[in-house]
């Protein structure tokens, strides 16, 4: 939600300069490093690099560099969760937003009796406001998200690290460091599998694929449910699903195979190995080294909207033109900014080293295939759209506005293709566990011959940017150790297609989980949980976590529902020119027939819904699955624009 004015604004202002005679001193601190913090009741917490905190009464109020956007957090005494949050906001500043929706969150970490709380702000406002409470030590803490949408992505590590380490004042977080872990025996998994089922009736997802290994024996491999709705196919161990941004893991591969066998280094300039690439200036492209490609630490926003609006006819020459036009936001290493744009070019720029005669997409795809897939044994595992969807595999499917599930065009997930170095892979539960093995053998092959030499695997794996508090980014690698144990792992999302893959060093255990459906990415995100869990006998929190994340998704989607007019307001529709363009999203035609508003933008269309803003703008959204929330932004009196925005960047598509 987006939305600001200028008297709140001011009222923030006004709590940052002033304070009344008799109340306490406000104490002001600019942090120079990661600083380990605590509230006003002594929770604890780690405040951020750069940040300034004013604690002031009860409140804790972060305030990001930039300034103008604030992490709040409140200790107060009080009778109920609403009082609570109503002491919190008196806290902090006036309060006049129209709450959207509230959900109730599970208890985690210390905290109970959590609940969630979305404000509606004005697109234009560029913003977002949420709050929470959660109970501790006989009293509620109040956090509150007051945040510049650009900021609140830039700095989206750096919050993360606030609350992942936000615990209450005396509790130590579970930890599993030293125990040995559990055998996964038949029951075991049988505690896993049970949770996939149950999850998958929780959230809809017809199909889901699950692998696990333990000390280089698979121990599961099988699907559940179906390969698209209303057809009987079954998915199973050899189902095709796309893996997304797991297929970055398996480009570093590709490219720690090229530093293993000397060819490149991990701090070799990229343009001294493909003298075309370009970022934004000269300065930054003379910087940017091989490693910088992959790490998810050269400051460089994410620009996906390009892919997902305008893919038809792009090739991966385009997306390295378009990366000459892209400068980074932050400095080098400062912190986590995802690039799915410079992952891929670190995909076309090893496939140029292997290939220099063939144009880069060709050459990236023969690289992996001579040096990843083949010597793995991944004989499933494509690149090839067509290849996959010509045999068994998995359908995408998403929610409608109704929370209805629905398949999606074949072709919605082509938006990959051309950027398929960072997420365009499509593998199978078997393939993937031969991968996995690898990893937990430090490169050797089942066979005992070694594959990749151990340093420049597990290069992969070192911290080049934090995420949060216990988690780093490596090469294509996320390291988390957020219990007290390593867990490697990434994660992949499309549309309909959500998957994870993670692996144990130190207990030789992996794991892959491929759905095919938007709410996919909540059952991939809490397995890792089940799986850590089962393995030590952990408290038993990710049933209910599933449980509730799954209530909490169709709720928001029936609250976004009611906010909608539906179809689309005709007296707006009629305001709009019939066609629209923008330079870099290309066309959109408006088609209004049969009571209905349709945005049709050549690779895809849905129904629009609409809604007026507080400030007298008037959305457009649309409700399609898979599509579901897209939101562009109508002036009355300025027909001739339709402005849409990522968080990070505006797009304003003009009229005919």
């Amino acid at each position: 939600m987006k939305r600001s004015n200028f008297l709140f604004i001011m009222s923030l202002f006004f709590v940052f300069s002033c304070s009344n005679p008799g109340e306490e001193t406000a104490k002001l601190v600019t942090f120079e490093v990661d600083s380990p913090s605590t509230t006003k009741s002594g929770n604890v917490f780690t405040a951020p690099e750069g940040w300034t905190m004013l604690q002031k009464g009860p409140a804790t109020i972060l305030e990001v560099p930039e300034k103008g956007s604030f992490i709040v957090l409140v200790d107060v005494e009080a009778e109920t969760d609403s009082s609570a949050l109503a002491k919190g906001w008196e806290a902090y500043s006036s309060n006049d937003r129209e709450l959207v929706v509230s959900n109730e969150q599970t208890d985690q970490d210390g905290w109970s009796r959590q609940r969630s709380y979305v404000y509606k702000t004005s697109p234009n406002e560029k913003r977002s406001v949420v709050a929470g409470v959660m109970f501790a030590n006989d009293m509620w803490t109040v956090w509150i998200y007051d945040m510049e949408a650009a900021i609140g992505e830039k700095r989206g590590a750096q919050i993360n690290l606030i609350f992942s380490s936000l615990l209450p004042k005396g509790y130590a977080r579970e930890s599993f460091a030293g125990k040995k872990a559990n055998k996964l025996s038949a029951g075991r998994v049988k505690e896993l599998t049970d949770y996939i089922e149950n999850s998958m009736k929780l959230t809809g997802v017809p199909g889901v694929g699950l692998g696990i290994i333990e000390n280089g024996k698979v121990v599961y491999a099988d699907g559940f449910g179906v390969r698209s709705l209303g057809k009987p196919a079954k998915i199973d161990d050899e189902t095709l699903f796309i893996i997304a941004s797991n297929t970055k893991a398996l480009t570093t591969l590709l490219l720690a195979k090229l530093v293993d066998e000397g060819k490149i280094s991990w701090d070799t300039p990229v343009i001294d190995l493909l003298p075309s690439f370009r970022l934004g200036s000269e300065e930054t492209t003379s910087k940017v080294l091989v490693e910088h490609l992959v790490c998810a630490c050269t400051g460089l926003p994410r620009k996906d909207m390009e892919m997902i609006f305008e893919y038809e006819g792009i090739t991966a020459e385009i997306l390295m033109e378009r990366l000459g036009e892209t400068e980074p936001t932050s400095g080098f290493g400062e912190m986590f900014q995802y690039s799915n744009s410079l992952a891929a070019a670190a995909g076309y720029v090893a496939g140029h080293v292997m290939y220099p005669d063939l144009d880069i997409g060709a050459a990236y795809d023969k690289a992996m295939q001579v040096e990843v897939f083949d010597p793995l044994g991944m004989s499933s595992t494509t690149l090839d759209f067509a290849r996959a969807q010509a045999g068994n595999h998995a359908g995408a499917h998403g929610q409608d506005i109704y929370g209805k599930t629905g398949l999606l065009d074949e072709r919605a997930n082509d938006i990959v293709i051309f950027a398929r170095p960072a997420g365009g892979g499509w593998s199978n539960v078997n393939d993937m566990l031969k991968y996995i093995n690898m990893e937990l053998s430090d490169g050797l092959l089942p066979d005992g011959t070694r594959y990749i030499g151990s340093e420049a695997l597990l290069e992969r794996r070192l911290e080049k940017v934090p995420i949060s508090e216990d988690a780093v980014y490596g090469m294509g690698l996320m390291v988390d150790e957020t219990y007290g144990i390593q867990v490697v792992h990434h994660g992949g999302d499309v549309l309909g297609h959500h998957s994870d893959m993670m692996w144990l060093p130190e207990y030789g255990v992996g794991a892959v989980v491929l759905t095919n459906s938007d709410p996919g990415w909540l059952i991939r995100s809490g397995f890792q949980r089940k799986l850590l869990e089962v393995l030590f006998d952990g408290k038993p929190e990710a049933d209910s976590s599933i449980s509730s994340a799954a209530k909490r998704y169709f709720n928001n989607i029936q609250v976004s529902k009611a906010e909608l007019t539906i179809p689309a307001d005709p007296d707006y529709a009629e305001l709009l020119d019939s066609e629209y363009q923008n330079d870099d999203l290309g066309f959109l035609k408006v088609i209004n027939k049969a009571s209905s508003t349709i945005f049709d933008f050549g690779e895809w269309k849905s129904e629009m819904a609409s809604e007026v803003n507080p400030d007298s703008t008037v959305s457009f959204s649309s409700i399609s699955p898979g599509y579901l929330g897209f939101g562009f932004i109508l002036t009355p009196g300025k027909e001739k624009e339709l402005v849409f925005r990522d968080a990070q960047h505006e797009y304003i598509f003009k009229g005919k």
